[in-house]
């Protein structure tokens, strides 16, 4: 989840927020990578979910990293929730798992270095007090009453909304995980043929990466459960957007989607002020409940911004959302298809032609289909098998055109990072279906030999 936003004086014209995100557009040369990656921590040996107090902790993992590797400690109402170094942060999801706010880098060799380092930093420490860690879309096992719900003023006041809109909302914030990446647009007609690659496409991301086939102790019945959370979360702030699909698409029509997208909370000197359904419309004018006769800023617009859900959204940046957590190797995966598809432009109109001919309809199926059956899914005439082989073809051409080397010079470019979704592409499974397949075979529906067996 996203860290409150600061800077921005008062907005005193629509056009500002337009221009907020334009202003993240950048040449070239400045297009950079961040990773972002979510993992649940646990018991190594009752198996139980990490409270964020105790010997066993949520805080004793974020105090044992700041005082063995030099992090600097993030605190809300004098509670310890985060951490920070080097454009890095160390946060903790609503149910208490760790997520990795990577640094904005150059390449993927250098988002793979620090998501390696943050990792056995993790290990390091969590050896130490008996803790394990793993990456998993959903929580395989865990009840909602088993999470706790982490000491954050805008968890508190998003699970008293998610109660109230869809039927899932409070299952995504304690039960999964994902990893993204963040990428950078260079104009508003490159954000937008960006997006709608991003948009389309994400199933295909979905389906390489599906990794969450249980669900309170049994098989879910999908590849994705967390996919498939998502879908029944709050119909206002995520899917797929059709509109980002019209003829006219840029930064103002991002702008009034999110306007119409009720708000959450204002935060104000370190603590978050209840909006719950109310309007940044009526914000803007001074009129909003929570803080009569106060103007919003566009640090209110940017905090705002980071309340909309969609499978990829528009900030200063882009994200794309769309995948399960999963496995050690897998984590740089993720960043390599989409660095692969977006940042060349001959794989990115190569991906545009995959998926310009959809309709809203076959785009929703797909997401849908996705989740249920991953790389086994069909809309219509479009087999997810081949979709993906494709995509991953051109992210290959893509990567192989940027022709990046490692640091050491012996790898010449970033291809090798795909390695994982090629097993995938030539063998039909996922990490979800190698999971059934322990499940059913060696595990002898023992569904607890997950945390030995997968743990980081």
């Amino acid at each position: 989840m996203s860290i409150p936003q600061s800077g921005g004086g008062p907005i005193t014209d629509r056009s500002q927020l337009a221009e907020y995100m334009e202003s993240g557009c950048k040449p070239k040369a400045d297009w950079r990578i961040g990773t972002e990656h979510e993992k649940f921590g646990f018991c190594a040996d009752s198996l139980a979910p990490l409270p964020y107090d105790g010997e066993r902790s949520i805080h004793a993992v974020l105090s044992g990293l700041r005082d063995r590797y030099g992090w600097a400690e993030v605190r809300e109402g004098g509670k310890l929730i985060g951490l920070q170094k080097g454009g890095a942060n160390v946060s903790l999801e609503p149910g208490g798992a760790l997520e990795l706010s990577g640094a904005p880098v150059e390449t993927i060799h250098q988002t793979c270095d620090e998501v390696n380092e943050h990792l056995r930093e993790v290990r390091s420490v969590a050896d130490g007090i008996g803790v394990r860690f793993i990456g998993l879309g959903a929580a395989p096992i865990w009840t909602h009453d088993e999470m706790p719900l982490m000491p954050k003023g805008r968890y508190e006041l998003m699970d008293a909304y998610m109660g109230k809109v869809g039927t899932m909302g409070r299952t995504m914030m304690r039960r999964t995980c994902t990893v993204q990446v963040n990428l950078d647009f260079g104009s508003e007609a490159d954000m937008v043929k960006k997006l709608r690659v991003a948009l389309a496409l994400q199933p295909v991301a979905t389906a390489l990466f599906a990794n969450s086939p249980f669900f309170e102790g049994k098989p879910n019945g999908h590849v994705s459960w967390r996919s498939r959370v998502w879908r029944d979360l709050d119909a206002d702030r995520t899917g797929i957007p059709a509109f980002v699909f019209e003829d006219g698409f840029g930064f103002e029509a991002w702008v009034d989607y999110a306007l119409d997208v009720p708000m959450y909370f204002v935060y104000r000197d370190g603590r978050y002020i209840d909006a719950l359904g109310m309007s940044f419309r009526d914000f803007m004018r001074g009129e909003l409940p929570a803080l009569p006769g106060e103007v919003a800023t566009l640090s209110d617009w940017a905090d705002h911004l980071t309340t909309l859900f969609p499978e990829a959204r528009i900030k200063k940046y882009m994200e794309m959302r769309g995948a399960d957590g999963g496995p050690w190797r897998r984590l740089c995966a993720l960043p390599a298809f989409w660095v692969g598809l977006l940042y060349d432009e001959a794989a990115l109109d190569a991906a545009w032609d995959l998926a310009k001919g959809w309709d809203q309809a076959t785009r929703d199926g797909l997401r849908v289909a996705a989740s249920v059956d991953g790389l086994r899914a069909t809309v219509g005439d479009v087999a997810m098998h081949d979709l993906a082989r494709q995509a991953v073809d051109i992210a290959h051409a893509g990567l192989r055109a940027r022709a990046v080397p490692g640091a050491n010079g012996l790898i010449v470019d970033e291809t090798h990072f795909l390695s994982a979704l090629r097993e995938s592409v030539e063998t039909g499974k996922t990490p979800a279906d190698e999971l059934l397949d322990d499940y059913h075979g060696p595990w002898n529906g023992d569904l607890t030999r997950i945390y030995a067996e997968r743990a980081y």
